[in-house]
């Protein structure tokens, strides 16, 4: 798998949904693609790796349209997050439930996640 350089690269890309044939990411393809995603955590939950980020914000309604942005992107790519919204944070969790492990897709969705909250 050619992997995508940079987090512009990975926006790229047109989210899907993972198939469940699919392979997980090896160890080597999560550290790589993980360094263009600092911000990001690698997460064992519940024995499955995700990938994990809490965005900090000024009140509950600014979450909540976060929330909403990051709707759009997982309606888009039919790829679904775990999200816990509260007052001055939204905590999103991007795994592949079809294979109950990161793909490429999950990155993917974290960067263009990224890329919302910088537009709020």
């Amino acid at each position: 798998m050619n992997l995508p350089l940079s987090s512009t690269e990975l926006c790229a890309i047109k989210g899907t949904a993972t198939p469940k044939n699919a392979a997980r990411l090896t160890p080597e393809q999560i550290t790589e693609l993980h360094q263009h995603l600092p911000s990001w955590a690698v997460n064992e939950v519940n024995g499955t790796l995700q990938l994990q980020r809490e965005f900090a914000s000024d009140n509950f309604v600014v979450a909540m349209a976060f929330a909403g942005k990051i709707t759009d992107i997982a309606e888009a790519s039919d790829h679904h997050p775990a999200l816990l919204v509260q007052y001055g944070s939204v905590l999103v969790s991007w795994w592949s439930h079809s294979i109950n492990g990161l793909h490429l897709n999950d990155f993917v969705a974290a960067a263009k996640t990224d890329r919302a909250f910088v537009s709020l």
